[in-house]
């Protein structure tokens, strides 16, 4: 059935600080694409956008920042992508929204993509689309890109005072969008003073980064942290580029006193140096660029230097997903499969631990099946726990646990991967085949996004759709379960993963071509 689009010369029109924008409204929906929030030089600070004159058109995606390395198609039934056009000049956003009515005040919920800090876009994932939570949640979506991976973390700093903060050029870029929308989001009918922002993965890692970022006070209420912490991916450590950047000019051909160099060449020529000689400056455990590193624009990982003062009155919402790294197949069959099978893979996994992590799986996960003990993750639960244990100790602002454990329907039972909650929080599971269940999804994407949106709305995720959800308490950890079956649960698998996270294999992120990034 055809939806009414409307795209005028006349509307939709919003009248934003620098200029008037265009955009579309598709079913009631009024889409601004590709609005420029920022301009920024490489390894420059961003600035504000120069004004203009007469109507811009907010019709199309901007640019995604340029990729270190080309990405692959895979696992697409899990996660549809898409793929757009790259450039530097890629500080970019998208809003979606019900009304232009300055006075509506409707939540804001700012959505940070996944991919680390060194890749994907505010579009990669076809499940980011806006326009169904703007709809069903009566909010305003907005979703951004900003620079990655050199472009965004690469710290100069040792070379001169005009590189200071280079290191965090990405995260600034998030910063000045935030100062965007607290300019201009009245006008799209949102509430400059009712800013959730929220992300999955590297997204997730955005949001605590930006609770530890004194210049982004003020400019966001809550926080989501969607699988967003794992230790030792964004270092603590005082840092600097002194020798990734002498690497870089020596395989350039460049003299040390020649660094401004490396702001004009092209970004490919760049990237290629910057992949030959990074390998072994990593091994030696060396800064590589890549992530935001502590300085006096960002102070630094919350469970190891303490929440910042504004960082304790922020709301937040963190959980994981069951699997997380469970891109592979599923055990076909598993249902039917001996337990004596089940366990004897286990014990290839865990070999002595095997019998007491069965014990305390099966305490923990009663209906699960013991074969999904193979996928279990901790190495982002955990940390996720140590983080809400520490955020809880702090009553300003309340913190809430989750974890989604839906088995897919998907070689006979798929765990929930990285990514899997994605479809369910914007309310687009109807975008990603695997996500549906008749009789079971629908559901659970009302509850997991009513969550969101309740959160948003009020800074408290309880609602009609789930049991009532309280906060965590230092020493209780109240986690809310999104399954077939939504309960909370009080520390309910805190020895099962104290084990699985010292006994389980480590994921090797260097040696995997899955799709864990995004």
């Amino acid at each position: 059935m055809a939806k009414m689009f409307v795209c005028s010369k006349t509307e939709p029109i919003v009248q934003t600080k620098a200029g008037k924008l265009r955009g579309f409204i598709l079913d009631g929906t009024y889409t601004f694409h590709g609005i420029k929030y920022a301009d920024a030089k490489r390894f420059q600070m961003p600035t504000e956008v120069e004004p203009w004159d007469g109507v811009k058109d907010a019709l199309s995606y901007g640019f995604v920042s340029p990729m270190l390395s080309q990405d692959t198609p895979n696992g697409e039934v899990m996660v549809p992508h898409r793929y757009w056009p790259m450039d530097e000049n890629c500080q970019y956003l998208n809003v979606w929204t019900q009304t232009l009515d300055q006075d509506a005040k409707k939540p804001v919920l700012l959505w940070l993509h996944g991919g680390g800090f060194a890749a994907g876009s505010s579009i990669e994932q076809q499940a980011y689309d806006g326009e169904n939570m703007s709809k069903y949640g009566d909010a305003v979506v907005v979703s951004l890109n900003h620079r990655l991976n050199i472009l965004g973390y690469l710290d100069l700093s040792p070379f001169g005072e005009k590189y200071a903060n280079s290191g965090n050029a990405g995260n600034a870029d998030m910063v000045a969008a935030l100062r965007w929308i607290h300019d201009n989001i009245a006008a799209f009918g949102g509430d400059p003073e009712n800013v959730t922002i929220f992300g999955q993965s590297g997204g997730g890692m955005k949001v605590w980064t930006l609770m530890q970022t004194p210049s982004a006070d003020g400019l966001f209420h809550k926080g989501v942290i969607q699988s967003g912490l794992i230790d030792g991916f964004v270092s603590g450590k005082k840092q600097d580029g002194t020798k990734i950047v002498q690497a870089l000019l020596e395989e350039l051909g460049f003299g040390s006193d020649e660094v401004e160099k490396l702001e004009t060449i092209p970004y490919s020529t760049l990237a290629e140096a910057y992949n030959k000689v990074s390998p072994a400056l990593a091994k030696q455990g060396e800064y590589i660029g890549g992530n935001p590193i502590p300085n006096e624009f960002y102070v630094g990982d919350p469970r190891e230097v303490g929440f910042t003062e504004h960082a304790k009155t922020i709301p937040v919402m963190a959980g994981t997903v069951f699997g997380e790294f469970a891109f592979g197949p599923a055990i076909a069959g598993k249902y039917s499969l001996p337990d004596s099978e089940k366990k004897k893979m286990l014990e290839e996994k865990y070999g002595e631990h095997t019998e007491q992590l069965i014990q305390l799986f099966t305490a923990a996960y009663p209906e699960k099946d013991l074969s999904d003990l193979l996928f279990l993750d901790s190495m982002f639960r955990a940390p996720t726990r140590d983080f809400i244990e520490k955020k809880s100790a702090h009553p300003e602002a309340p913190t809430f646990s989750y974890l989604f454990t839906f088995e897919f329907p998907y070689d006979d039972g798929h765990v929930a991967w990285h990514c899997a909650e994605i479809p369910f929080v914007f309310h687009n599971a109807d975008k990603v085949p695997v996500c549906n269940l008749p009789g079971v999804s629908d559901r659970l994407e009302d509850q997991v996004f009513s969550a969101w949106i309740n959160f948003a709305r009020n800074g408290d995720p309880s609602g009609p759709a789930l049991p009532q959800w309280p906060a965590c308490k230092p020493g209780d950890e109240a986690v809310m379960i999104f399954d077939k079956k939504c309960e909370v649960k009080h520390n309910f698998d805190a020895a099962l993963i104290s084990l699985h996270d010292k006994v389980a294999p480590k994921f090797n992120f260097a040696a995997s071509d899955e799709p864990v990034q995004h």
